[in-house]
């Protein structure tokens, strides 16, 4: 396959959805890269009580997780980010929908179906080939600052939390915003945007325990 035909493959009707995703993944780590941007917040409430913070996004596995969290840990995803997981499983359903184009001639509207046990094979091609680098994002994602030096800060909440339910509060350290999982101590109702002080760490150093502030 020349470049030529690599172009008209990438860009027939169904691969051209493939094809701009994963460019603009590419953009978005060079972006990432240059300016150090990313930083946003997916919060799933419901049963999941599961916190993504992106570009370094992992799941937070609740005592008691549900099936599809389940799934996400078997893909490795309490260890390693999401975007970067979404990248390589992009890449490999281009990869494969792309070949599956060019090898094996099929009505245009036959590659939008092979779109789907192509991504299929890639999740579970991307969970293989990241089980070598989850001791490095283990690494990465460990907290920095020793536990104590976060005891006693005060934060803003990105999300209101109560009784078991975790959320996101965001601190601010020598200009840097930092956010740590937390819940509330008592089981009390802390709203989003509230401030809020870190009293405790839970003993598996998961998320730390804070009340309410009322330091103005």
């Amino acid at each position: 396959m020349n470049l030529n035909e690599l172009l008209e493959v990438s860009f027939n009707p169904a691969n051209t959805i493939l094809s701009i995703l994963l460019i603009l993944s590419v953009v978005y780590w060079i972006f990432t890269m240059i300016t150090g941007v990313g930083d946003y917040d997916i919060d799933f409430d419901a049963d999941m009580d599961a916190d993504f913070d992106a570009p370094d996004a992992t799941v937070e596995v609740p005592q008691d997780p549900s099936s599809f969290i389940q799934f996400l840990k078997f893909l490795n995803l309490d260890i390693i980010p999401i975007t970067f997981f979404i990248t390589l499983v992009l890449l490999f359903t281009w990869l494969i929908n792309v070949n599956i184009s060019y090898f094996i001639p099929l009505p245009y509207w036959m590659y939008f179906i092979t779109i789907v046990p192509a991504f299929i094979a890639s999740l579970f091609i991307t969970k293989y080939i990241s089980m070598p680098l989850k001791p490095i994002f283990k690494e990465i994602n460990h907290k920095g600052e020793i536990a104590y030096d976060y005891l006693g800060r005060v934060g803003v909440l990105k999300s209101t939390i109560e009784k078991d339910k975790l959320g996101m509060l965001e601190l601010v350290i020598n200009k840097d915003p930092i956010k740590l999982l937390v819940k509330s101590k008592d089981g009390s109702l802390l709203k989003e945007g509230e401030k809020a002080c870190i009293v405790d760490e839970n003993p598996d150093k998961k998320f730390y325990l804070i009340e309410k502030s009322y330091e103005l």
